[in-house]
């Protein structure tokens, strides 16, 4: 139950945060009259085949017949339904099954250890990237001339992530019954977010402000970590914003059946995306191909990408802690569980 109420929420947000992008993108039309880099005759006739794929095509994406293969070629979905499948497996094992359990949790309680330690540092860190980025896009001035150019995308992105926002705060009151304050209680951990634009990396953060906050532990301690990885509603909506911003650059009209291939796509694809800066560039790939639009448009985006990054991090924490908060409201008391590894955040 508990499993099913947070996968119930991460899947209905993220769809949330899909349909909010593409009704922005389709009201404001970032990309007409953009000039969108040439394609070769060659990936021309790559995108006109994908464009002929169908729902069935995109299902049977799901599987792949070599784990090692789909993962060399960034095949991504496959690897979630094989992580998915195993991860039940092994809840059913029982005793026989509880050492693969408690290793994958004392690793990822290590991983956050080490986390916690970077976190020290972040500031210089983060100084250095912010730094780093700027003189590549060539100083100040080049950064706003990018800005301007890109401006309609760039609004309609951070409309839509402010929409989604205030849709998570409802759900908060709403759904979760919990007082608009604790958005202030995880402020800290948002702003982490936003100057990192990593979610693992802001994890420790994270859980130590729902701490604070008086989340349930074992609400925490599940909802978090997960969500850190597999629950990214700012990725989500930027992704099929993302998408209809280069179909329209390149003027491809896009139907509503191949708008629905972006919201199943753009879903799916961001569950997949790692908790690190600007993995939503990696996982956009999935959704370019899955309507065949073509990959040279990703160039259109690298110059704010870095930029946008960090507010849909932000919004994904956000998300992240309203569902901690929704599960505290609704965790059933009579379940029992054994007495989970201690974090680093519960030390």
């Amino acid at each position: 139950r508990v499993g099913g109420i947070t996968l119930a929420y991460y899947l209905i947000t993220l769809a949330m945060a899909v349909f909010i992008g593409l009704v922005m993108v389709n009201l404001i039309q970032p990309g007409a009259g953009m000039t969108a880099p040439e394609v070769s005759a060659a990936d021309q006739a790559l995108i006109e085949a994908a464009r002929e794929k169908g729902l069935t095509d995109i299902l049977l994406s799901l599987v792949t017949t070599n784990l090692i293969a789909a993962a060399a070629n960034t095949e991504l979905l496959p690897l979630i339904i094989w992580s998915i499948a195993f991860g039940i497996a092994i809840t059913t094992l029982g005793e026989s099954g509880e050492p693969a359990a408690r290793f994958f949790a004392s690793f990822n309680n290590a991983m956050m250890r080490l986390v916690g330690w970077v976190m020290y540092v972040t500031p210089l860190g983060v100084f250095g990237l912010v730094a780093g980025r700027l003189a590549e896009a060539g100083g100040g001035e080049r950064f706003l001339a990018d800005i301007q150019g890109l401006g309609l995308h760039i609004a309609t992105v951070l409309s839509g992530l402010t929409i989604h926002f205030g849709v998570l705060l409802a759900i908060l009151v709403l759904v979760a019954r919990h007082p608009p304050g604790y958005l202030l209680g995880m402020l800290r951990a948002i702003m982490t977010a936003f100057a990192t634009a990593s979610s693992s990396a802001t994890l420790p953060v994270t859980m130590q402000c729902a701490r604070e906050n008086d989340i349930d532990p074992r609400a925490r301690r599940f909802v978090l970590p997960l969500g850190s990885t597999i629950n990214m509603d700012g990725t989500a909506l930027y992704e099929a914003a993302a998408a209809m911003f280069i179909a329209q650059a390149y003027g491809i009209d896009m139907s509503l059946g191949q708008q629905s291939l972006i919201f199943i796509t753009a879903t799916l694809a961001a569950i997949g995306a790692a908790g690190i800066p600007e993995a939503g560039l990696v996982t956009l790939i999935i959704v370019l191909q899955a309507v065949g639009l073509p990959l040279e448009g990703i160039a259109l985006l690298l110059a704010v990408d870095w930029f946008l990054d960090r507010f849909r991090t932000a919004t994904n924490v956000w998300g992240d802690a309203v569902g901690a908060a929704v599960l505290t409201r609704y965790l059933p008391p009579e379940v029992e569980t054994q007495p989970p590894l201690v974090g680093p955040m519960d030390l």
